[in-house]
């Protein structure tokens, strides 16, 4: 088992991560009904001394629908029968909902309008369209 979290350039440790064990729901027999299994991923946001304020600000703000009303971060795995498997599950989801929520945000995009030629190309194939149309009708004789 690896020792705490990375993420973009920071150590979360072990420590900070609150990690608690419960049996997996649904059929399975004496073992799931025996082994604590599933896996709950606890991890206190706004109490963490691992990460620089600025991205506390920044995963709060972007993961504000997955916060309970105590700022943390839960998640839940019962995947597999194995609670090993089902920890490193865990740690791979938080660190990825971690990454994406911390990543910078996107360039705005710059307003362009199409070119005089562009704009030419597109009028001619909609005669060339309208044309092509036309000559399929039935002749008019009346």
């Amino acid at each position: 088992m690896q020792d705490g979290l990375h993420v973009r350039g920071v150590h979360i440790p072990d420590a900070e991560l609150d990690w608690r064990f419960v049996t997996s729901g649904g059929p399975g027999g004496q073992h799931a009904n025996r082994s604590n299994t599933a896996v709950e991923l606890r991890f206190d946001v706004g109490a963490s001394q691992a990460l620089p304020d600025r991205l506390k600000e920044r995963i709060t703000r972007r993961l504000a629908d997955r916060l309970t009303t105590s700022g943390e971060v839960i998640v839940q795995i019962a995947e597999t029968r194995s609670q090993t498997r089902n920890r490193q599950v865990a740690l791979t989801r938080l660190r990825d909902l971690l990454v994406e929520a911390t990543s910078p945000p996107a360039k705005p995009r710059r307003p362009t309008k199409p070119s005089r030629r562009a704009r030419q190309r597109r009028l001619d194939n909609k005669k060339r369209r309208g044309e092509l149309k036309r000559t399929r009708q039935e002749p008019d004789w009346r």
